[in-house]
């Protein structure tokens, strides 16, 4: 892999960075500024069922997040038996699978949060393919992996998988205050 492809595929990961980033806090600022304090609810807000189902929503997110980071895709499904297509197609198809089985959580989350694990799923799906093109065809399944996980970690702004995790824990502690 050359530095000019590397470096192409880091700036659009950052842009997806800067921009989540952008989006969440920026957005979140000018919208708490813009709440006028409520009166008291009838219901606790311990005991709303409402509060209490998009709460477990935000949670399923995070772990969605979780699931759906390349290394850990990659540790649950790396086989020394495959080679690098059927290694790509098997990561794609994990982390497709995944954020499918969750789809039902975007009822209860902003659609902000809905966006970003969206976004995520998107960009980790471009890494695998883009790499899948970029690297030699006669790759191993477990090589391929390696450099998945060297270009994630070589990213200088950290991983999006923490950034969305971030972003839908302080949507969460939001709905607790």
């Amino acid at each position: 892999m050359d530095n000019t492809t590397v470096s192409i595929i880091a700036g659009v990961v950052l842009l997806g960075f800067v921009v989540l980033y952008l989006y969440f806090y920026r957005k979140d600022k000018k919208s708490l500024a813009a709440i006028p304090k409520a009166a008291p609810a009838e219901t606790p807000k311990e005991n709303n069922p409402n509060k209490q189902m998009q709460l477990a929503a935000y949670e399923r997110l995070v772990i969605l997040a979780d699931r759906i980071a390349l290394p850990n895709v990659i540790s649950r499904s790396n086989d020394p038996a495959f080679d690098k297509r059927t290694m790509q197609q098997l990561l794609t198809q994990t982390i497709k699978q995944e954020f499918e089985y969750n789809l039902s959580q975007q009822i209860y989350v902003s659609a902000a949060a809905w966006d970003a694990i969206r976004n995520l799923k998107e960009q980790n799906i471009m890494i695998v393919n883009q790499l899948g093109a970029i690297l030699p065809d006669e790759l191993s399944g477990v090589e391929f992996n390696k450099k998945i996980i060297e270009f994630v970690m070589n990213q200088p702004q950290g991983s999006m998988h923490g950034l969305v995790q971030e972003a839908l824990s302080y949507e969460a502690k939001k709905l607790l205050s």
